[in-house]
């Protein structure tokens, strides 16, 4: 995780990369460090525990004054949320910070003790520093000590050395992490995302798995893993201006669920053609790969995890393909058997989530016969690294707890079903129509779930005291209960667990009781006569229930009845409400619904 800005520039920088960190909050919020250096050769570090907006109030009582500074905001993996555990770190006249994990730290850590030096922190990344610093001895510049240290590190890293003897000069070097390099006019820039600089530029360079760069005020020099020097493309920065802007909204996950209608439509833009969907619109060569595809193996995390599940619903019963979901950290440490004519799909919202890029450069030794990804980042790596790529134009989703990054992977996924059901011949042309004017009439509908918000917040008055929760459902709404719980855990620190509700009886039955709120996703299908059964179990034992349903499913109790939608489209339909539930359960828990507790948005270590 972690957010990382630097700068070189002719004015002082300090508010700069303060300002940047405050756009990267939700890659960690631990604690937060600044180290500027000006022309004087003076360098100073001011670090503090919690987030950014404690180093805005020591900035305020002691200024940093310089030029050449980098900034970091922590998500902790080596060593508690402290002080002392805060970046930068330092080693004599360097300074370092860093994202990733090292994972042959204590391994250095003991040899770099051994030459004499002394830690001062618990976390990964003080043996960078020192190792620079150790390098920097021998060597003939900044440049080439980074280079002979990173060759010792194992693990992810992104990472940023600065001399205390060199002002206007900084040294990055990329392995796993994201970085970008911002170009100014008589000044240059970084960060771990495009967002934290958009104040000072738009054009942009994202380096490559290995790449190191120097950077001054006037020039920045990129070499590739092998030392080459390389020119990386420089992008026009297209992002949205306001998306660090909440505007009438209290928290930005509010904001990203009332975006989801508009989401949809952006993702669903170009992608229909002739009321079937237009395959050179998922990739030029989409037609050719996906008519020889046999078999779909989907790796993700997380809520993109989720939605591979809810797909492989869709691709078996609708398109007729096999189809497997595996958790990214799981796929790539077993061995697997990779089938004939098999696609693998990875689905991440930041496409620098750091298992699922693992697991598909495992895959592409492995035979498949191509990578995809549904990704939302066109600059990220999972995208640069697959065959081709389905984006979903969700906008930016700053938010940690998913929302309309969730919806638009659906909506991809299947967009992508209806494709391949008709190139394999088990869709007929009326099946895909019906799919794609479902789509077409989500946005509208989605509109009107949003108008039940009133009814739901009133419904979260009763999680108030509560501490588990389960959530049910059947078919393709067992996933959507198994993100609804996702959502609940994560910002409301309420223990949820979502069951098939035919396990119920196997087992959490036994938890059911006045004190346990089973929330319930049963619109009318075909298996609403099994969930009504399980229903009735859950009330026999007294428990509370809570039901999101449609005028056709003909339940009582506390239910929240929502029209009548697209049995195709209405997993995605039903997300909705149900995020609403966790947002609304989270604010009368009063907990920080954008930056929950031990979590961050990309995730980019293991």
């Amino acid at each position: 995780m972690c957010g990382i800005v630097g700068a070189v520039a002719q004015r002082d920088v300090a508010a700069i990369l303060v300002d940047g960190l405050h756009r990267l909050e939700y890659r960690g919020y631990d604690s937060a460090g600044v180290t500027v250096l000006g022309a004087d050769k003076h360098m100073q570090i001011l670090r503090r525990v919690g987030k950014v907006k404690a180093l805005d109030e020591a900035l305020e009582a002691k200024p940093l004054l310089g030029g050449t500074g980098i900034a970091h905001t922590r998500w902790a993996t080596h060593g508690e949320p402290s002080e002392i555990n805060a970046h930068p770190h330092r080693s004599g006249k360097i300074a370092v910070v860093h994202n990733g994990i090292i994972e042959n730290y204590e391994e250095l850590r003991s040899e770099l003790q051994a030459r004499g030096y002394v830690f001062q922190s618990q976390t990964d990344t003080e043996v960078i520093a020192h190792l620079v610093e150790w390098e920097f001895r021998t060597s003939n510049s900044l440049l080439e000590a980074v280079r002979k240290a990173v060759k010792q590190l194992r693990g992810a890293y992104g990472t940023v050395v600065l001399n205390e003897e060199e002002p206007e000069h900084l040294i990055v070097a990329r392995s796993g992490s994201p970085l970008v390099i911002g170009y100014g006019i008589g000044e240059n820039f970084l960060a771990s995302d495009p967002l934290a600089l958009l104040s000072v530029t738009r054009k942009f360079a994202y380096l490559e798995e290995g790449d190191v760069a120097e950077i001054t005020r006037t020039a920045v020099d990129i070499y590739d893993s092998e030392g080459n020097k390389v020119e990386r493309e420089i992008h026009e920065g297209n992002f949205e201006q306001d998306a660090a802007d909440k505007g009438q909204y209290r928290h930005y996950m509010q904001k990203e669920i009332f975006e989801q209608p508009v989401a949809i439509m952006n993702t669903l833009d170009g992608r229909i053609k002739d009321g079937k969907v237009s395959l050179d619109s998922i990739a030029p060569n989409a037609a050719e790969i996906l008519s020889k595809v046999q078999h779909i193996q989907i790796v993700a995390c997380g809520t993109s995890y989720n939605a591979g599940m809810v797909a492989r619903y869709w691709l078996e019963s609708l398109a007729g393909v096999a189809c497997d979901v595996e958790i990214a950290s799981e796929f790539r440490y077993r061995k697997f058997v990779t089938r004939p004519n098999s696609l693998l799909v990875t689905i991440s919202q930041s496409g620098e989530t750091a298992d699922t890029l693992a697991a598909l450069r495992l895959a592409k030794e492995a035979g498949f016969m191509a990578a995809m990804t549904i990704c939302n980042v066109a600059t990220s790596s999972l995208v640069r690294e697959s065959d081709f790529a389905f984006m979903t134009k969700a906008g930016v989703e700053v938010g940690v707890a998913s929302t309309k990054a969730f919806t638009t992977q659906l909506t991809c996924l299947l967009l992508l079903t209806a494709a391949l059901g008709r190139l394999k011949g088990n869709m007929s042309e009326a099946q895909e129509a019906d799919i794609v004017h479902a789509l077409q009439r989500l946005p509208a509908q989605i509109e009107m779930a949003l108008t039940h918000e009133k009814e739901i917040e009133k419904l979260s008055e009763d999680f108030a005291d509560k501490q588990h929760s389960l959530f049910l459902g059947r078919g393709e709404f067992y996933p959507i209960a198994m993100e609804s719980a996702l959502k609940l855990k994560e910002i409301s620190y309420i223990h949820a667990e979502a069951y098939a509700a035919g396990e119920l009886k196997h087992g959490p039955l036994a938890l059911i009781d006045s004190e346990m709120p089973v929330i319930v996703v049963a619109p009318e299908n075909d298996l609403l006569e099994k969930v009504k059964s399980n229903i009735e179990e859950v009330k026999a034992r007294g428990g509370q229930l809570f039901i999101f349903a449609d005028h056709d499913a003909g339940l009582g109790y506390k239910t929240v009845v929502f029209p009548k939608v697209d049995e195709v489209t209405a997993p995605i339909f039903y997300a909705v409400p149900l995020q609403l539930l966790s947002y609304h359960v989270a604010l009368i828990k009063g907990t920080d619904v954008d930056q929950p507790r031990n979590l961050a948005k990309s995730v980019t270590v293991e």
